[in-house]
């Protein structure tokens, strides 16, 4: 099994490209397509908090259901975020990238990941956009 997990969404140009940047460093990841296959609630919990993120930190505003749920109220409660993220996953910020030195929502530059890959220095890389990604070499500690 990998030492890198990635929750992508092969439709989402940002995903790809953090997938793509993972690969190029020599790793190959345990891949998990979160719209087939979304974390439990108790997974879900554990990604937000190794990332250090707040429920409403991972929602997408932009999906249709997120207006059709008025996900924006104020009185919803993390839990029911949560619940409303597992029944639909669609809702879920990507791609949420998990690596021996931490958990990292990768938005809204896939080159972040950089910081978390248990690898040295990547080789310059070229997204899909054309844009150059030059890895600095700084890494999170474990």
């Amino acid at each position: 099994m990998s030492e890198v997990t990635i929750y992508h969404n092969p439709a989402c140009g940002t995903s790809r490209n953090t997938l793509a940047i993972i690969r190029h460093a020599g790793i190959e990841p345990t891949v998990i397509d979160y719209l087939k296959a979304p974390p439990t609630r108790a997974l879900l919990r554990k990604l937000l908090a190794d990332a250090g993120l707040s429920v409403r930190d991972v929602l997408r505003s932009k999906e249709p259901v997120y207006a059709e749920l008025k996900l924006a109220d104020a009185h919803w409660t993390d839990d029911e975020l949560v619940d409303f993220i597992g029944q639909h996953p669609i809702l879920l910020n990507r791609p949420i990238v998990v690596t021996p030195l931490g958990t990292m929502l990768c938005r809204p530059n896939s080159e972040v990941v950089l910081e978390i890959l248990p690898v040295p220095v990547v080789a310059p890389f070229t997204k899909e956009d054309g844009q150059q990604v030059i890895d600095t070499g700084k890494r999170r500690a474990p």
